[in-house]
């Protein structure tokens, strides 16, 4: 059992992108923690094994199969998932915490991205999130009773790179979504903020399995001062970190779990 500011007993969370990486390794952590945990991600097969990992560890877990860059499908999830957990003694749906976590990667050359990458990119990497957080924050504000939400940022908005013009420029605007919204609904007891880790071992990452990707992860262990890259289980402590009560005088900001290879002001 966590210490008490950590421990999320009673409370409700929605994760997307909850079938592997760093969505699985944050379902399962703040189901650990106490949380009831409503996953949500296209890979339904990985979404059913997250859910058995959570129950066979004693935890309460919900599946619900959705393509975030699809707004009615989102609502509708969020909004069950809160249907599921109303406040004492009242019919008002409750969230406690919305984890946007799902997103994709694409590489490719300035004068090479195509209107149909840049388009699917921000869909899901952007639009999605803004979905996700729009929904929850207004369930939020209906309960009166606060919550977290934290997104997905990444490292890619302080570093740059060939080939991140797509990833970054989605990632720059859930950033953006992130400081803007928090500065919005912290009136309500709403916190706001966004994870933007450095290199991460993930499926994502593995699907650009070339030699040019692991010539990328032996470069960013090589500039971590801690002389490694990172693990999904990095990721979820730190948004366990935002999601609860420990962080509960942090909006509106931008933890970047990187290793250190980039340390902006």
């Amino acid at each position: 059992m966590p210490v008490k500011a950590y421990d999320l007993t009673g409370r409700t969370a929605f994760v997307t992108g909850a079938a592997s990486g760093i969505g699985r390794a944050t379902a399962l952590l703040l189901a650990e923690a106490g949380a009831t945990v409503h996953c949500a991600d296209r890979d339904e097969q990985g979404l059913h094994e997250t859910a058995t990992r959570i129950k066979t560890a004693g935890g309460t877990a919900h599946t619900h199969p959705l393509d975030v860059a699809e707004r009615t499908q989102v609502e509708q999830a969020v909004t069950a998932a809160a249907t599921t957990a109303t406040a004492a003694a009242t019919d008002t749906p409750r969230l406690d915490i919305l984890a946007a976590i799902a997103g994709v990667m694409h590489n490719s050359p300035v004068l090479e991205t195509r209107d149909e990458d840049l388009d699917r990119v921000l869909d899901i990497n952007f639009k999605g999130v803004l979905y996700a957080c729009r929904v929850a924050a207004r369930l939020m504000i209906e309960a009166g009773s606060g919550g977290s939400i934290v997104t997905m940022a990444s490292g890619a908005v302080d570093t740059g790179g060939p080939g991140l013009l797509c990833y970054g420029a989605s990632k720059a605007a859930v950033v953006q979504l992130t400081k803007t919204l928090a500065t919005e609904v912290g009136p309500h007891g709403i916190r706001v903020n966004a994870v933007a880790p450095g290199w991460i071992r993930t499926p994502m990452t593995a699907r650009h399995g070339t030699e040019a990707q692991g010539h990328t992860e032996g470069l960013m262990a090589r500039m971590s001062p801690l002389g490694r890259v990172g693990e999904p289980d990095d990721i979820a402590h730190a948004v366990l970190h935002l999601a609860s009560d420990a962080a509960s005088f942090t909006t509106g900001q931008i933890l970047r779990p990187n290793g250190g290879v980039a340390m902006p002001w």
